[in-house]
């Protein structure tokens, strides 16, 4: 049994039939999608040959959809109207204003340089979609291999190939340490080390940078190391815990700083300890084969300019 080839348009047709719905003359309507008369009418008639019917009536004053020709021309108008949103969507997307980032940070770097990049970013481009992953530098790395993030600010541990990244060197981070406001230490100037040993410490597992920093510096005065210590990879939780006790927790200052505003409630103070625990610098670390979209691009050197701003006083 013989069947009818299934009907599609393309984009000049969608424009013609839109055209003389508009004009409702076909002279008119073929000037405006820049063609002949007759390149028109020889369009319109195969068009109406493979719908199996009219599109529009003639008559003297002009052209009128038919039921079929109401049905193609809405269909018709639908697709131009996707068509030029893609276009714009790809203009869009070209220029780096558009398109989705993806990317990752370990704690300080997200409450610090993400925070004032992104804002940058988004005062240009208002419509890109930005999802940002906070996790330890493992899990960035991972997802960063897998594709799954644009970029990361994280460590690259030995499990790693460093030939498989781009590195760019990046600050070290600070350690603060942390308590409730209320602290029976939070008043003392200045705190030693060896003062805190015998509190509560609430950490992150081992192998973290900023867990071992603060270790290694007890072990470097000949202190004891906390006994004491819940662990814990929630932020959330590690300050619901300091705020409800008298644990001690070791962050970055980044997000230290972050805490101790008033403006976010003044419900923790940072000891004043007498030296500085710092950790290893981190990277921006991009996968070295898989190009950044412009977006990304434009992201990423938002995020190379704020690293190195000088910080504020």
């Amino acid at each position: 049994m013989h069947t009818r080839p299934r009907f599609s348009l393309k984009p000049t047709q969608m424009q013609l039939v839109a055209a003389i719905a508009d004009l409702n003359q076909l002279q008119l309507a073929a000037r405006k999608v820049a063609m002949s008369q007759p390149a028109a009418s020889r369009m319109l008639a195969d068009m109406e040959a493979a719908a199996g019917g009219a599109l529009f009536h003639r008559h003297a004053k002009g052209m009128v959809p038919t039921e079929l020709g109401q049905l193609v021309i809405r269909r018709a108008r639908a697709l131009l109207r996707e068509l030029q949103s893609l276009s714009e969507d790809i203009d869009v997307y070209r220029s780096g204003a558009g398109g989705e980032v993806r990317i990752g940070a370990v704690t300080g770097p997200a409450a610090g340089v993400l925070v004032d990049a992104i804002r940058a970013f988004k005062q240009t481009s208002p419509t890109a979609a930005v999802t940002v992953e906070v996790l330890p530098s493992r899990d960035l790395v991972q997802h960063l291999s897998k594709g799954e993030l644009d970029f990361a600010l994280a460590r690259l541990l030995p499990e790693f190939d460093s030939q498989d990244y781009t590195l760019q060197p990046m600050r070290d981070e600070k350690v603060a340490v942390v308590v409730r406001r209320a602290h029976p230490l939070s008043r003392r100037r200045p705190v030693q080390l060896g003062d805190l040993a015998e509190y509560e410490w609430i950490m992150q597992a081992r192998g973290n940078p900023i867990r071992e920093t603060t270790l290694e510096s007890f072990g470097e005065l000949g202190l004891r190391e906390p006994r004491n210590i819940v662990n814990s990879p929630s932020l959330v939780f590690t300050l619901a815990y300091l705020r409800a006790t008298d644990a001690i927790a070791a962050l970055s200052e980044e997000v230290a700083d972050l805490l101790t505003k008033r403006d976010m409630g003044g419900a923790f103070a940072v000891l004043p300890l007498g030296g500085d625990m710092r950790v290893s610098p981190y990277f921006l670390m991009t996968l070295r084969n898989r190009p950044l979209s412009p977006a990304a691009q434009a992201l990423r050197g938002l995020v190379l300019e704020a690293a190195h701003r000088p910080a504020a006083t």
